[in-house]
């Protein structure tokens, strides 16, 4: 008997946390199995931030914080959003979460209702479809294939708009690609936005510093939409600080008061410790930051070059983040002994079972035609599993 809300029952799981765990599952039966399903960082903390946590603790640091997280946080983030984006901001227009996921769904809660759509350019992160259904939204989808370098035009743009869109909820760099709208590219869409008051744009920027291309835009820098701009961004990915759970927003007040009303009645303000943690890596050195982004550049070259070697993969040149999204269905319809591959999510599966390589199908980011790899890895695992997936695919006939 199924006693699930019709809310619950409308959502899908994660599918990346889905095959993270099944790989997961083999490693516990003793395979030997490359990880390219999770997004995330495998550095370790910078040793400064570690340090401020240990020393938050020491100053009993823990006891709850304002909803909105510490006003010395919050005034990190003011003077880092001046300093690297030149975009202004009061503390009392930031609100910290836990993780930047938690600052998309406060926003799309707040501001989504029955009937309300919200344009989400595909493919895209597994979870924005799955936030706007949540509000009991409608998610409106504008596929941008390879052949566009999965990058929606202001036509598209243009097009998908009604008298019922909401909000349009855009990531630069991407989250499964790797694209990145240049300046170019976004006055383009900021043109087409400024036509519609009605439209929140929520600009998800987590992966700012993980860029390949010099410098990173934000769309909230055209002042004819910069009022109804919300980014989010946090300290996951660029400082490699996944597990301790901050992201915030910077927007308009009244969205952010909206957000701080919501959160106070279901999470409160974020970990105490880590607020203090996501301090030191805003107003600390930033050196480990373009360390790190210089491997993921390394390693970006690396899978790019292998990766344009496997018979029947389509590459792009992702130009930011840690993923690569090659188009694959030149292998739907092919089988192995009593295996047929009828898609992406069959193809990922086989690619575990059989090569012991974890990747994603695409089918969750919308884009049924591809595979998400992540190279967040080393150079030798990003080797070693482009190897095996040679090897299995040419199982394939």
């Amino acid at each position: 008997m199924n006693q699930l809300s019709d809310r619950l029952n409308s959502l899908s799981p994660s599918e990346t946390l889905a095959m993270s765990q099944k790989s997961n599952e083999l490693k516990a039966q003793g395979i030997d199995v490359i990880n390219l399903s999770v997004g995330e960082p495998d550095f370790n903390t910078p040793e400064h931030i570690k340090e401020a946590a240990k020393k938050a603790i020491d100053d009993n640091f823990s006891r709850y914080s304002p909803v909105p997280g510490y006003p010395a946080l919050r005034n990190a983030i003011v003077e880092k959003l001046k300093k690297e984006n030149g975009l202004e901001y009061t503390a009392a227009q930031i609100s910290c979460s836990n993780g930047a996921k938690q600052s998309v769904c406060n926003v799309v809660m707040a501001l989504v209702g029955k009937g309300d759509e919200v344009i989400i350019p595909a493919p895209y992160w597994v979870s924005y479809p799955e936030m706007v259904k949540l509000a009991d939204g409608t998610p409106v989808t504008i596929p941008a294939g390879i052949e566009q370098d999965f990058k929606i035009t202001p036509a598209q743009l243009e097009a998908a708009i009604t008298p019922k869109t909401k909000a349009l909820i855009l990531c630069s760099p991407s989250n499964p690609t790797g694209s990145v709208y240049s300046k170019e590219e976004l006055a383009g869409l900021a043109a087409v936005l400024a036509k519609h008051p009605q439209i929140v744009v929520i600009a998800d920027e987590i992966y700012e510093h993980i860029n390949y291309i010099g410098k990173h835009e934000s769309i909230a820098q055209f002042p004819e939409i910069f009022d109804r701009v919300v980014i989010v961004n946090g300290v996951s990915k660029a400082y490699a600080m996944t597990g301790w759970r901050i992201g915030f927003i910077a927007g308009p007040e009244w969205i952010v008061k909206a957000c701080n009303k919501l959160q106070g009645q279901y999470t409160s303000g974020p970990c105490s410790v880590s607020q203090k943690a996501a301090e030191a890596a805003y107003t600390g050195t930033q050196a480990p930051v373009e360390e790190m982004r210089k491997a993921f550049e390394r390693r970006r070259d690396l899978i790019v070059k292998l990766a344009k070697d496997v018979p029947g993969f389509e590459v792009n040149v992702p130009q930011g983040a840690f993923y690569l999204f090659p188009k694959c269905d030149y292998y739907f319809g092919k089988s192995c002994g009593d295996r047929k591959i009828s898609n992406a999510a069959d193809l990922a599966m086989y690619l575990l079972e059989v090569g012991h390589v974890a990747c994603v199908g695409g089918a969750a980011f919308g884009a049924p035609e591809c595979i998400r790899m992540s190279y967040a890895t080393s150079d030798e695992n990003i080797e070693e599993a482009i190897r095996r997936i040679k090897d299995a695919l040419a199982k394939l006939k």
